[in-house]
């Protein structure tokens, strides 16, 4: 086919997965379903019949997506909001991914009958959660902050240590487990030194180089996540690690235009999404997928009925015993079921198949029938696994939505604040806002009309207001929006003050 043809092809395929989003919404569906499904069809067992099974160029390629969604992730990752949640997660991420390992190998092996190395292979493919369908589910699914943080920060940081251990597995040399302990420790901390080390540098050059324009700023920011994830990774260390770190750092410093470059980002990760979901699932061959049907199912089963939730419960217990905090029984059981895989799992099974392992592409079909199945019966049912719990009520308030644009001269900041259905800022008047002397609410939208508001106006739930404030207190004046959006009027008797 010509150029035009695979653009035209290219393009066709980007606006229906694009359109399938809003279906995706409405069912709860995570899109990686639909994404998986386009490829499917695109393929050579398709109705297309494109002829894809490179696994060696799938893996380099779906490598760089997943550091590009993982970017938009740490982007987008309130600083606040997980801060606490952080210790929790990083155990989760350590010892849960442990855990998860061992206990689905071993009973692979035992009830399946599957080599060692093979079943190590599948439980550390499947250990890591997935940032994509993580936040696909968050966005819909208010959750306690505490919750909602751990299982964000967990997918962030839980892609590094399997990455590092299915290049190990794969490599096919003998293993020790001190062998296989100081490598990762090794290449984390190499990982995390560089990820430290960048993110910093690159807020001081942004905050200093005035760009000739606007829409340098998020190119640049990009840039330097992928420079991270290189150097970390020819340095022998964690480029996810170093990836998350630096977008992290850059996502929560005082950036010139951040939000129009959490925007490219957010774009950027949803054509990473789609390129990598229709790529994953052109490789596969549906042909081959009903042969290991039964197997991928006790797999999986295996997962999320025993493997999670041993990992969930041991990672409880150390958390408690480390007094970083404690998980109910109700978070516990909420966590084990909220471990969606997705895209990360798939891609880490291409790294042995392209290194030639025999067996390999068995396993690739074990995990795209996994992905599949446990992600269309896991994703639908969160929020009512939440309300269940009593995690989630119906109207609770969401976070606000705020978008700063930097008035540099002015050393201020525009915020735009949308009133969400449910807040609680719903019928409060705005000196009730009780905001800090030097901010103010300078206009207010109400069904496409503007005007100036008085002390005295009346919020509603629709409204759009515009806050300008001195760039020192943004995070107060944000934390008292989003109190009052929480709690009303009376926040502060409730002790969110918000200073």
């Amino acid at each position: 086919m010509g150029l035009n043809v695979w653009l035209l092809l290219s393009a066709v395929v980007v606006i229906a997965a694009i359109a399938s989003v809003r279906i995706a919404h409405r069912t709860g569906l995570p899109t990686l379903l639909i994404y998986l499904g386009l490829g499917l069809l695109l393929g050579e067992g398709g109705i297309v019949g494109i002829n894809f099974d490179n696994a060696q160029t799938a893996q380099q390629l779906g490598m760089v997506a997943l550091a590009v969604i993982l970017a938009e992730g740490g982007l987008t990752t309130n600083w606040t909001h997980v801060r606490d949640a952080v210790p929790t997660a990083l155990v989760l991420a350590t010892v849960g991914i442990a855990v998860s390992v061992v206990v689905l190998a071993a009973t692979v092996a035992a009830l399946l009958g599957m080599e060692w190395r093979m079943a190590l292979l599948l439980g550390a493919f499947l250990a890591s959660t997935d940032a994509a369908a993580v936040f696909s589910v968050l966005r819909r699914l208010p959750l306690p902050p505490r919750l909602a943080g751990i299982l964000e920060a967990e997918s962030g940081f839980n892609d590094a240590p399997t990455v590092i251990l299915v290049m190990m597995l794969s490599a096919g040399s003998s293993l020790t487990l001190s062998h296989v302990l100081l490598d990762t420790a090794v290449e984390l901390v190499i990982g995390a030194a560089v990820g430290l080390a960048v993110g910093p540098a690159g807020v001081y050059a942004l905050r200093r180089v005035a760009l000739p324009a606007s829409g340098l700023y998020p190119i640049a920011v990009l840039a330097l996540a992928l420079v991270t994830y290189s150097g970390a990774t020819l340095l022998h260390g964690s480029g996810f690690l170093a990836v998350y770190l630096t977008t992290l750092i850059l996502g929560n410093a005082r950036l010139p235009h951040r939000a129009a470059t959490r925007g490219f980002a957010e774009g950027a990760a949803w054509l990473a999404q789609i390129g990598l979901f229709v790529m994953l699932g052109m490789l596969a061959d549906p042909r081959e997928l009903p042969v290991v049907f039964v197997p991928a199912l006790v797999s999986g089963l295996l997962l999320v009925l025993l493997a999670r939730p041993a990992s969930v419960l041991v990672s409880a217990v150390v958390v408690r015993l480390l007094r970083l905090g404690s998980l109910s029984w109700r978070e516990q059981v909420f966590l084990s079921w909220a471990g969606l895989r997705g895209a990360v799992p798939v891609v880490l099974a291409t790294i042995p198949w392209a290194a030639g392992l025999p067996g390999a592409k068995s396993l690739f079909n074990d995990v795209f029938i996994i992905v599949i199945v446990f992600t269309f019966v896991q994703g639908p049912t969160l929020p009512y696994l939440a309300r269940l719990l009593g995690l989630a009520a119906e109207g609770e308030a969401r976070d606000l939505d705020v978008e700063a644009a930097p008035l540099e001269e002015l050393n201020a900041d525009l915020l735009q604040v949308r009133i969400p259905r449910g807040s609680l800022m719903h019928g409060v008047e705005i000196f009730e806002l009780r905001l800090p002397a030097n901010a103010m609410v300078t206009l207010v939208v109400r069904k496409g009309q503007s005007f100036v508001p008085t002390q005295t106006t009346r919020l509603l739930a629709g409204d759009q207001l515009l806050v300008v404030t001195t760039a020192a207190q943004r995070e107060t004046v944000e934390r008292r929006l989003r109190a009052v959006s929480r709690r009303g009027k009376l926040a502060g008797w409730y002790g969110e003050r918000g200073g």
